[in-house]
């Protein structure tokens, strides 16, 4: 069955960078989209950032220009790159995936079927 192990997170300080990781396992399907949702305390959930396999990507518009999300080809997964971080980046990230292209859902949580653990990111 599918799986999403992430990695990555933890603390760091205001302007500060972090890497989350997140690889699949378990995919057959030729096509894939994966990426990352987070949840701050209080607030929804939102969609930072999505990749397909064809290389497409979207991004909250509160993180464009900071992140950076990129497929590793080798193991089905991907990474986030995390610049110039904010304290109103604080929340647990979740990595999700499932098939097809990016469409109009990519940051509806709706569309995706797997979800991973979720991995905190503190920023102070």
């Amino acid at each position: 069955h599918v799986q999403l192990v992430e990695s990555g997170g933890g603390s760091v300080q205001s302007r500060g960078s972090l890497t989350l990781s997140c690889v699949v396992s378990g995919w057959t399907y030729r096509f894939i989209v994966m990426g990352w949702f987070r949840q701050a305390p209080g607030k929804e959930r939102e969609g930072v950032a999505m990749i397909d396999s064809q290389g497409s990507t979207t991004y909250h518009n509160s993180v464009s220009g900071r992140f950076s999300l990129s497929k590793e080809s080798a193991d089905n997964g991907i990474v986030l790159r995390m610049n110039s971080l904010r304290p109103d980046d604080t929340a647990m990230y979740y990595c999700v995936a499932d098939g097809g292209l990016l469409d109009s859902d990519a940051m509806s949580q709706d569309r995706y079927n797997f979800w991973g653990q979720g991995t905190q990111v503190t920023v102070s």
